[in-house]
């Protein structure tokens, strides 16, 4: 039985570091669900956030391969008791039409998100959540006729007051 894994990992901010973590999850043949990366406070270091799905015990076992990495410096499983995720949803909508639009904005209200653009025909909306909100948002939307939509993948942080980088050297 698969579960969804969700690592932070603590990568060197430079060139080609992307690659060489995407390719030893297709060498394993592991699939690769979402990831997330930027830099982090720390110029020197990027943060990855990976989501993949996982029998339980392969857990250990794609930790170590990642760390064996000399371009890796940490890596942690989040699980949704000690971390807090985001996803970004960027979608555009038909609304032709004052009806149309005035349900798409009481949905906007409903769920949080903001209205980015907005056409004669179109409505273009951003909303930030959980996966399950940005599913359920896209499901509610559906009716009216998505255009085209656009979601950046889970970013996670550890719980607590202290920085994923505090104890790695550069």
């Amino acid at each position: 039985m698969s579960e969804k894994l969700i690592l932070s990992v603590l990568v060197d901010n430079q060139s080609g570091v992307l690659q060489r973590v995407a390719s030893l999850f297709s060498r394993r043949g592991y699939n690769i669900k979402s990831l997330t990366v930027s830099e982090t406070e720390d110029p020197a270091f990027s943060r990855m956030t990976i989501v993949t799905e996982t029998a339980p015990e392969m857990t250990r076992q794609i930790e170590m391969q990642l760390i064996k990495l000399e371009i890796v410096r940490k890596v942690e499983v989040l699980r949704r008791e000690n971390s807090v995720s985001s996803e970004l949803l960027l979608i555009k909508v038909c609304a032709k039409g004052t009806e149309k639009k005035n349900a798409i904005l009481a949905l906007n209200l409903k769920y949080g998100a903001r209205v980015r653009d907005f056409t004669p025909d179109s409505v273009t909306i951003e909303l930030t959540g959980r996966p399950e909100t940005i599913d359920e948002f896209v499901s509610s939307v559906s009716d009216f006729g998505i255009i085209e939509l656009a979601r950046t993948g889970l970013t996670s942080l550890e719980c607590g007051g202290d920085s994923f980088s505090n104890d790695v050297k550069v």
